[in-house]
């Protein structure tokens, strides 16, 4: 009955996941308006995040699943801790319409696990925390130069053009579904890894369910959060869409 429970709250957990972080993949086109239709928009998103879930999450799982603590240390009662104090905390942010980091979240969790049991692996959780500090500013300087760059040349009415338009717009497209894509690689293994690290699920099978649950939570519960990356941080322009996007 617990695992019942467990794989209930894990997928759950990845529907929230795919309405807080993935969703967000298309907020920029969105916001853009290179997608005006919002259901267009998360539809592209879903099928970006499966296909990346599905080929490419398998080095991710194993870092959440086995990566962070011991796998032995990872009983029914654990994972659901784990899952659960996950979960609960996102869907609250999901609630409010705020973006949130889906792996901090989940790291957070299995990293108090560990503490509380004393059996860490600190040397990789370290790793990961000094990666979560140097991307960021690393995205926001490669953005800021770029954007600096874009906006000589649209003061230049070098990007004026109706096919340069038709070009940005197709960029911005495709940068969000690869961006999908790289969400679904990513972030699926946040619901599954517990699971597959216990032993209660193979990692293909894991990368399946964990694809298909976050695709559907993104399809159907992101539509706020969407709204919120697109429209309600800044105001964005098509070249400003390929500009994050491109960064992201």
């Amino acid at each position: 009955m617990l695992i019942v429970f467990a794989f209930i709250i894990a997928l759950f957990f990845a529907m929230n996941i795919g309405a807080s972080g993935s969703a967000a993949s298309m907020g920029i086109a969105y916001g853009s308006g290179a997608l005006r239709f919002r259901t267009v928009a998360l539809s592209l998103c879903a099928v970006g995040i499966f296909l990346g879930s599905l080929l490419g999450s398998r080095e991710v799982i194993k870092t959440i699943g086995t990566g962070l603590i011991p796998s032995s240390l990872l009983s029914i009662e654990l994972v659901l801790i784990i899952l659960t104090s996950a979960c609960a905390t996102l869907f609250f942010a999901n609630m409010l319409g705020v973006p949130l980091s889906t792996s901090e979240v989940t790291v957070g969790s299995v990293v108090g696990v560990g503490i509380a049991y004393q059996a860490v692996y600190f040397k990789h959780v370290l790793s990961v925390v000094v990666w979560w500090i140097i991307i960021p500013i690393v995205a926001f300087s490669f953005a800021f130069l770029v954007g600096k760059m874009m906006r000589k040349l649209i003061q230049k009415d070098t990007l004026s053009k109706l096919e340069n338009k038709r070009s940005l717009i197709f960029f911005v497209v495709l940068a969000g579904f690869f961006e999908a894509f790289s969400a679904g690689m990513n972030n699926a293994a946040n619901a599954i890894g517990p699971l597959v690290g216990a032993n209660f699920l193979s990692i293909e099978k894991g990368m399946f369910l964990g694809g298909l649950f976050v695709a559907i939570g993104a399809l159907t519960l992101g539509g706020r959060v969407l709204e919120t990356n697109g429209t309600k941080i800044t105001r964005l322009t098509i070249h400003d869409g390929v500009v994050v996007s491109f960064t992201s």
